[in-house]
Protein backbone atom coordinates (compact mmCIF):
# COMPACT_ATOMS: atom_id res chain seq x y z
CA UNK A 1 0.00 0.00 0.00
CA UNK A 2 2.84 2.39 0.90
CA UNK A 3 4.45 1.88 -2.51
CA UNK A 4 1.18 2.74 -4.27
CA UNK A 5 0.83 5.96 -2.29
CA UNK A 6 4.45 6.90 -3.02
CA UNK A 7 3.91 6.19 -6.71
CA UNK A 8 0.73 8.28 -6.92
CA UNK A 9 2.37 11.23 -5.12
CA UNK A 10 5.46 10.92 -7.32
CA UNK A 11 3.33 10.67 -10.45
CA UNK A 12 1.34 13.80 -9.60
CA UNK A 13 4.49 15.69 -8.60
CA UNK A 14 6.30 14.67 -11.77
CA UNK A 15 3.32 15.49 -13.99
CA UNK A 16 3.07 18.96 -12.45
CA UNK A 17 6.68 19.68 -13.39
CA UNK A 18 6.33 18.14 -16.85
CA UNK A 19 3.25 20.30 -17.43
CA UNK A 20 5.04 23.41 -16.20
CA UNK A 21 8.02 22.73 -18.46
CA UNK A 22 5.85 22.08 -21.51
CA UNK A 23 3.89 25.26 -20.80
CA UNK A 24 7.13 27.26 -21.00
CA UNK A 25 7.58 25.99 -24.57
CA UNK A 26 3.99 26.03 -25.83
CA UNK A 27 2.34 28.62 -23.54
CA UNK A 28 -1.03 26.84 -23.41
CA UNK A 29 -1.92 27.97 -19.87
CA UNK A 30 -2.57 31.73 -19.77
CA UNK A 31 -1.09 33.70 -16.89
CA UNK A 32 -3.61 34.97 -14.35
CA UNK A 33 -4.59 38.60 -14.81
CA UNK A 34 -4.03 39.48 -11.14
CA UNK A 35 -0.30 38.70 -10.89
CA UNK A 36 1.72 41.06 -8.68
CA UNK A 37 3.56 43.73 -10.70
CA UNK A 38 6.90 42.65 -9.23
CA UNK A 39 6.33 39.10 -10.47
CA UNK A 40 5.33 40.30 -13.95
CA UNK A 41 8.56 42.34 -14.18
CA UNK A 42 10.61 39.34 -13.07
CA UNK A 43 9.00 37.04 -15.63
CA UNK A 44 9.53 39.59 -18.42
CA UNK A 45 13.20 39.83 -17.45
CA UNK A 46 13.53 36.04 -17.53
CA UNK A 47 11.93 35.93 -20.97
CA UNK A 48 14.35 38.55 -22.29
CA UNK A 49 17.21 36.20 -21.45
CA UNK A 50 16.63 33.90 -24.40
CA UNK A 51 18.15 30.74 -22.96
CA UNK A 52 16.88 30.84 -19.36
CA UNK A 53 13.25 29.74 -19.80
CA UNK A 54 14.12 26.87 -22.16
CA UNK A 55 16.80 25.69 -19.71
CA UNK A 56 14.36 25.71 -16.81
CA UNK A 57 11.71 24.05 -18.98
CA UNK A 58 14.04 21.21 -19.98
CA UNK A 59 15.10 20.73 -16.35
CA UNK A 60 11.45 20.62 -15.25
CA UNK A 61 10.48 18.12 -17.94
CA UNK A 62 13.52 15.91 -17.38
CA UNK A 63 13.23 16.13 -13.60
CA UNK A 64 9.51 15.35 -13.74
CA UNK A 65 10.05 12.28 -15.92
CA UNK A 66 12.87 11.03 -13.67
CA UNK A 67 10.76 11.67 -10.56
CA UNK A 68 7.99 9.43 -11.86
CA UNK A 69 10.28 6.45 -12.56
CA UNK A 70 11.12 4.76 -9.22
CA UNK A 71 14.64 3.76 -10.29
CA UNK A 72 15.53 7.38 -11.16
CA UNK A 73 13.41 9.20 -8.55
CA UNK A 74 16.45 10.20 -6.48
CA UNK A 75 18.06 11.83 -9.52
CA UNK A 76 14.80 13.56 -10.45
CA UNK A 77 14.52 14.99 -6.93
CA UNK A 78 18.02 16.47 -7.21
CA UNK A 79 17.32 17.91 -10.68
CA UNK A 80 14.11 19.55 -9.46
CA UNK A 81 15.54 20.80 -6.15
CA UNK A 82 17.08 24.09 -7.43
CA UNK A 83 13.90 24.83 -9.38
CA UNK A 84 11.90 24.15 -6.25
CA UNK A 85 14.07 26.61 -4.29
CA UNK A 86 13.31 29.26 -6.94
CA UNK A 87 9.59 28.52 -6.75
CA UNK A 88 9.63 28.73 -2.97
CA UNK A 89 11.57 32.02 -2.92
CA UNK A 90 9.29 33.51 -5.57
CA UNK A 91 6.23 32.74 -3.50
CA UNK A 92 7.81 33.95 -0.27
CA UNK A 93 9.03 37.24 -1.74
CA UNK A 94 6.55 38.24 -4.45
CA UNK A 95 3.45 36.05 -4.65
CA UNK A 96 2.53 34.70 -1.20
CA UNK A 97 -0.85 33.43 -2.40
CA UNK A 98 0.86 30.40 -3.95
CA UNK A 99 2.99 29.64 -0.91
CA UNK A 100 0.87 26.77 0.51
CA UNK A 101 1.17 24.63 -2.64
CA UNK A 102 4.85 25.57 -2.98
CA UNK A 103 5.48 24.37 0.58
CA UNK A 104 3.67 21.09 -0.09
CA UNK A 105 5.73 20.50 -3.25
CA UNK A 106 8.93 21.44 -1.42
CA UNK A 107 8.07 19.01 1.39
CA UNK A 108 7.48 16.20 -1.14
CA UNK A 109 10.81 16.94 -2.81
CA UNK A 110 12.66 16.99 0.54
CA UNK A 111 10.92 13.79 1.59
CA UNK A 112 12.08 11.98 -1.56
CA UNK A 113 15.62 13.31 -1.10
CA UNK A 114 15.58 12.11 2.53
CA UNK A 115 14.18 8.70 1.59
CA UNK A 116 16.97 8.25 -0.98
CA UNK A 117 19.81 9.65 1.14
CA UNK A 118 21.77 6.40 0.87
CA UNK A 119 22.03 6.95 -2.91
CA UNK A 120 23.64 10.37 -2.38
CA UNK A 121 26.23 9.24 0.20
CA UNK A 122 28.81 8.02 -2.35
CA UNK A 123 28.98 11.56 -3.75
CA UNK A 124 30.06 13.06 -0.43
CA UNK A 125 32.44 10.34 0.73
Amino acid sequence: MKQKIIFVISLLFGLMFINSGLNKFFNYIPAPADLPEKLVKTMKAFMEIGWLFPLVAVAEILGGILFIIPKFRALGAVVIFPIMIGILLTHILTAPSGLPIALVLFAINLWVIYENRDKYLPMVK
